[in-house]
């Protein structure tokens, strides 16, 4: 799922390109796509984009009239941009948004369809998709520990929970933890004081160096290829490849479609955290820490 570095600069580059300027016409290809039915989407032709904003993980396009198009990408969501007489045929689309100067183009892979737009009337309708969580890069030390404990939480769950922090989920949460050496199965109420402050820079380190070295890798181009598996990530998606801080394998831990990685050397003392399904399996045999 597209996360805070992602969206900010699927944000950046539609400003570029929409900002000020009407949508001419809009075709919703798959119906299951648009949740909501007042007002109706043939109110947005002819309206300006007035500017965009982002919403947790939500990308929220503003309209002329108090409009304003909220867009959930969910796992498999992405957008695409084709310059006017550009093939909009591929990928298929479940939504296109036209504009003087290209199509918006809403897809999904796969065969399960989670992403969603809604459009709503005025700021108060728009209220319902703001989940609470604290922005986490303008959020002081203080008000961070504050959510942090707000709840007795796993670091991991706590941290991917929107309605405690905006915009983390899945991939930069197993960077954040890492980068600040601690355990995802850490219990926030269990955290020391130099533990908070520690996980609260590594927050805002890792979300801002990711988003810049996107920004610095499109070089000025839309979005293609926005990924959860990331090349120079330290250790998303590198089950058993080599920790980049230590060289230890890195570890993982699966349930249900999610999957979190760690390195047991540099987060948890060498010790290797149970998986639900290879440590039921394994029973005696699992082994405990790296050496076993």
């Amino acid at each position: 799922m597209p996360e805070l570095p992602d969206i900010t600069v699927y944000i950046e580059a539609l400003a570029e390109r929409i900002v000020g300027q009407p949508m001419t016409g809009v075709r919703i290809v798959n119906p299951f796509v648009l949740r909501s039915v007042e007002p109706p989407i043939d109110r947005l032709i002819g309206a300006r984009v007035t500017g965009l904003r982002r919403m947790g993980k939500r990308i929220v396009i503003e309209f002329e009239g108090d409009l304003f198009l909220v867009i959930h990408l969910m796992i498999a969501g992405r957008l695409r941009w084709r310059d006017t007489g550009g093939n909009v045929a591929r990928p298929a689309p479940l939504a296109r948004l036209d504009f003087p100067r290209g199509v918006l183009i809403l897809t999904e892979a796969g065969k399960q369809r989670r992403a969603s737009m809604h459009l709503v009337e005025g700021e108060q309708n728009l209220a319902q998709f703001d989940r609470g969580g604290l922005e986490v890069l303008s959020a002081s030390r203080e008000a961070f520990a504050a959510r942090l404990r707000q709840e007795n939480h796993t670091l991991k769950r706590a941290l991917t929970d929107p309605r405690l922090f905006s915009g983390i989920g899945n991939s930069y949460s197993d960077e954040i933890l890492h980068r600040a050496r601690l355990s995802p199965l850490l219990l926030t109420s269990r955290l020391s004081e130099e533990q908070v402050t520690e996980l609260h820079t590594a927050v805002r380190d890792v979300l801002r160096e990711w988003t810049n070295r996107l920004r610095t890798e499109l070089g000025g181009e839309f979005p293609e290829k926005v990924t959860a598996f990331r090349e120079g990530m330290a250790v998303h998606g590198r089950f058993r490849l080599p920790c980049p801080v230590c060289g230890a394998p890195v570890q993982r831990i699966r349930y249900a479609d999610n999957e979190t990685n760690y390195c047991a050397r540099c987060q948890t003392g060498g010790r290797l955290l149970a998986d639900r399904a290879m440590s039921r399996l394994l029973k005696q045999d699992w082994p405990r820490t790296l050496d076993d």
